[in-house]
């Protein structure tokens, strides 16, 4: 008889007991939970995604914008979080004009991946980038990435429980981080990261550090918050260093303290 599957809708992690070699013997584990997170809209459903079952409003923000639904959160008029045995339902209430033209876009789309390329009329909707760039841009000087980088790995609670998350932060221009969303994938940190700036309306005068490589969509992303700068711990893709050099965003890999090395706009970047 085939096991029920059990999904823990309420918990990020949970604690397992396992068989650890290096001492032979069983002990307890922590280890972080997906939850399938279905994103409805006006009670259509759009699409699943398998996250960390926390903060989800700011998910459901952060996600609504960085996928070019709203361009605003005063487009959302409300999130319902609905936790079922499966997983949870997202039913988000958006502005008539933003549910016509996502019902128009879902015309055209036949499936997705996980690369989010698959189901694209043409490369400009594959990408979904904005039709303008970066209008802003900040000077950030090294010590203020340092410091940034020196105090992520301390402040990253369910990493250091698992083992198993990303994390993204919002970082001051000082290098103080504002904010940090974890979870199990990296592009559902951001989006957290993005619904918590938006709705605290904190500051733009920051920049963006993930601790994940650097994909397109990771850059997407970025450019839909409006941030110039992303500073990733691991490499860039190319095309993630293209689109970053088209649309204004200056892109920095390979960060670990004291180290990185920047692919975009270098001269946004200052020595002490």
């Amino acid at each position: 008889m085939a096991q029920e599957l059990f999904i823990d809708t309420e918990h990020n992690v949970k604690t397992y007991d396992v068989l650890k070699s290096h001492v032979n013997q069983i002990e307890k584990d922590n280890i972080a939970e997906e939850v399938p997170i279905a994103f409805v809209y006006n009670g259509i459903s759009h699409a699943v995604m398998l996250a960390s079952p926390s903060d989800l409003e700011d998910f459901a923000l952060g996600f609504s914008i960085s996928e070019g639904i709203v361009e605003n959160k005063s487009d959302v008029y409300g999130i319902e979080i609905i936790r079922q045995t499966n997983g949870i339902e997202l039913q988000i209430d958006i502005a008539s004009a933003c549910f016509q033209s996502l019902k128009d876009k879902r015309r055209n789309l036949l499936g997705r991946t996980g690369c989010g390329l698959c189901g694209a009329e043409n490369l400009d909707q594959a990408l979904r980038l904005p039709k303008k760039k970066i209008d802003h841009f900040l000077t950030i000087s090294e010590s203020a990435i340092i410091k940034a980088l020196q105090s992520i790995q301390t402040s990253q609670t369910l990493q250091k429980k698992t083992g198993a998350t990303h994390a993204c932060a919002w970082v001051s221009e000082k290098g103080e981080i504002q904010i940090l969303c974890e979870d199990v994938g990296r592009h559902n940190a951001l989006d957290k990261l993005i619904g918590a700036i938006k709705r605290k309306e904190i500051s733009d005068q920051g920049f963006v550090i993930t601790t994940s490589r650097a994909s397109y969509e990771m850059v997407q992303k970025t450019v839909m918050l409006g941030a110039s700068m992303l500073i990733a711990i691991s490499a860039p893709t190319g095309l993630a260093i293209r689109s970053a050099l088209k649309y204004g965003l200056c892109l920095v890999g390979f960060a670990r303290a004291p180290q990185y090395v920047i692919y975009t706009y270098a001269e946004r970047v200052t020595k002490n």
